[in-house]
């Protein structure tokens, strides 16, 4: 009987191992940009692509390089939902602060509903460079894992 649940055991780790990780990431860009013109979205990616198909190596010996277009990397599905922008005229505002981690917070308990795990966040900002540029986002990446 022992080794009957041993091997079971043996069996089920096995089978439980060899199910892969799945990894998502879902960004949030939010506009710095001064008087409220910018564009906020929290954008989610509905297709799957394969990196192999537009990686290439190069070699001292060969260079050859992955002729795939630009194109063809472009994913066309994908959900976007609108949040607000950081400046409105009169300033910041952090009423649309509070309101875009309201939405932010929905999505990510949903993903977690989903069974997805987040395991990672980074964020960035490319601000405004200097006089006349007024350009800028917030971008934040949410990277999810389930089993």
């Amino acid at each position: 009987m022992k080794k009957v649940l041993c091997i079971a055991s043996l069996i089920l780790i096995a089978i439980v191992d060899a199910n892969a990780q799945q990894y998502k990431i879902i960004t949030s860009v939010e506009s710095i940009v001064p008087g409220g013109i910018g564009r906020s979205r929290l954008v989610d990616g509905k297709e799957d692509k394969d990196f192999k198909e537009f990686t290439s190596e190069q070699t001292a010996e060969d260079n050859t390089r992955n002729k795939s277009k630009r194109g063809e990397i472009r994913v066309k599905n994908f959900e976007e939902t609108k949040l607000l922008n950081f400046y409105n005229i009169a300033g910041i505002r952090f009423q649309n602060i509070a309101a875009n981690d309201a939405v932010v917070s929905s999505k990510l308990t949903a993903m977690a509903t989903e069974g997805w795990e987040l395991v990672f966040v980074t964020s960035a900002v490319e601000a405004d460079s200097g006089e006349g540029d007024g350009q800028g986002i917030f971008i934040t990446r949410y990277i999810f894992k389930r089993d």
